[in-house]
């Protein structure tokens, strides 16, 4: 028997975050599967980790850490 793969969802999106200038920002969303593969973007940029991108994740939530965070990283 073939069963279809369940498609992960969010259970929780992205909110919006205010941020300052200079700080460490954090985003999370949570899924509906634990360990998904999640890719971050901005605009069609995929974001790579680096000393400005953290990202990580535990079970269903997904987080990316934005260091010395700048008005262009909205």
């Amino acid at each position: 028997i073939c069963v279809p793969a369940v498609p992960v969802l969010f259970k929780q999106a992205l909110e919006n975050t205010d941020m300052e200038e200079g700080k460490s920002v954090s985003l999370r969303c949570e899924l509906t599967k634990a360990d998904a593969t999640v890719v971050w973007k901005k605009g069609e940029a995929t974001l790579q980790a680096s000393a400005k991108y953290e990202m990580k994740q535990k079970g269903t939530v997904a987080e990316l850490v934005i260091h010395n965070a700048e008005p262009e990283d909205a």
